[in-house]
């Protein structure tokens, strides 16, 4: 079994750093927020195998466009699969406080 290259996009950056921000110094949990973080990429490393054991997103603005969605706690990470390429493509990490 293959594995995939895991690949993030800047939004997704951006998410992962907004999530360990609000926690960290909005909510004044940095403990909770390196928590939350580590939980984060070990979701999104996980994806280098099998990264399509996922379900297909059927709602929001990724629906219907072979978006995968991958839930960790309260967050969605929602990425494409490239099996051509290899790769795994995060394209954003979402608060998603009722898992639909």
């Amino acid at each position: 079994m293959d594995n995939y290259a895991v690949k993030l996009s800047p939004g997704a950056v951006r998410d992962l750093e907004q999530i360990y921000d609000y926690i960290a110094k909005h909510l004044l949990e940095p403990g909770t927020a390196e928590h939350m973080a580590n939980r984060l990429e070990q979701g999104i490393l996980s994806l280098k195998r099998m990264p399509e054991r996922n379900p297909i997103r059927q709602m929001g603005i990724y629906a219907g466009h072979s978006y995968r969605q991958l839930f960790v706690q309260k967050y969605v990470i929602v990425y494409r699969v490239f099996r051509e390429k290899k790769e795994v493509h995060i394209m954003t990490v979402r608060y998603a406080p009722s898992q639909f």
